[in-house]
């Protein structure tokens, strides 16, 4: 007897029920199983509840960490941060990640565009208002020529390695030549302080301002939001990613994803994250083609787990596997 003779078989000699009946009361049973996972979620709801920790925000940052901000600040200015450098979608300061001949980043083109000098410092100074000493700091440092701008820049930088937070939320900085980035800076930083700078990041035509872009890569560029990761333990050494703030250790079905940052050649490679999603893809790609490769198909049958969990039907079978088909000649199919 052929195999497909056999399935047509035992699907003929389970298609009609021959054992024993009992009642069941499914809406008992049903109305039980809802009290029982209504009172679970209700409890583990009030026992174990999302905390409602409040958002990063430019204030927050710049009334706590002042020199961070002005530091990140001024690299926006000069266009050194992470975001000036960054390429598509944002700029054409480089060509993205790639791989080999494949550059999706520069392919894709730039569709969110960000000039952080003007975007970060320079438009939100100028919407300031009735503060003429500010605007002749701005005016002074765009009239200036590149090379001096990028000293002016540089020489404060340097210098903001030595700053010091006064009392009041300001910043002293040593004495250097500077041009006008402290007045503009200082300006900055009392905008950011009172909550100016998140509304002037935040300002779009659409009606609902959903598009928290800008101050992201803002903070991200300094060390807000790393701190912030390191304190929920999100850190790649840590547990990475999550979607619930102070609810670590995460989603435990990242960890392949986030596994592979954690060793070489990704972990110190400039093109991490396409590196990582090409070896994601192909590993998603043979996941979906199991069933049609061979060896990887056929593991379940080398290694029968399912007549395990399902002993009791393969045991019937087992012991009627010599009967002939009800009503029909022995050796008899359908």
């Amino acid at each position: 007897m052929t195999r497909r003779e056999r399935r047509v078989q035992e699907d003929a000699r389970y298609r009609e029920w021959r054992g024993a009946y009992r009642p069941y009361d499914l809406v008992k049973e049903a109305s039980i199983a809802l009290g029982v996972v209504l009172a679970l979620a209700v409890g583990l709801t009030i026992l174990f509840s999302s905390p409602d920790d409040p958002p990063s925000t430019i204030k927050q940052w710049s009334r706590t960490n002042p020199v961070d901000f002005v530091t990140t600040a001024t690299t926006e200015l000069d266009g050194s941060s992470g975001t000036g450098g960054y390429g598509p979608p944002y700029n054409h300061a480089s060509s993205g990640q790639h791989i080999a001949f494949i550059y999706l980043q520069k392919w894709l083109g730039v569709s969110h565009p960000i000039d952080t000098a003007r975007d970060y410092v320079l438009a939100p100074l100028r919407s300031i208002a009735g503060q003429p000493a500010l605007q002749a700091a701005v005016t002074r440092y765009q009239a200036a020529p590149v090379d001096k701008q990028a000293a002016w820049a540089s020489a404060y930088e340097n210098g903001l390695g030595k700053a010091k937070t006064n009392p009041d939320g300001s910043i002293s900085v040593p004495a250097g030549n500077y041009g006008p980035l402290p007045t503009m800076m200082g300006g900055l930083l009392s905008f950011a302080q009172a909550g100016g700078l998140d509304g002037a990041l935040l300002t779009s035509r659409q009606f609902f301002q959903t598009d928290y872009t800008k101050p992201l890569l803002l903070m991200a560029d300094g060390s807000v939001l790393a701190d912030r990761a390191q304190a929920q333990h999100l850190l790649g050494d840590q547990w990475g990613m999550m979607n619930e703030t102070g609810s670590y250790p995460g989603q435990v079905w990242l960890w392949l994803y986030t596994f592979w940052y954690q060793i070489k050649p990704f972990s110190t490679s400039a093109n991490a994250d396409i590196l990582v999603m090409a070896v994601m893809g192909v590993l998603s790609l043979a996941l979906i083609l199991i069933p049609f490769l061979p060896g990887i198909r056929d593991i379940p049958r080398w290694i029968p787990i399912y007549r395990i969990i399902w002993r009791n039907h393969y045991r019937a079978l087992d012991q009627h596997a010599v009967e002939p088909l009800h009503g029909a000649p022995e050796g008899a199919s359908p």
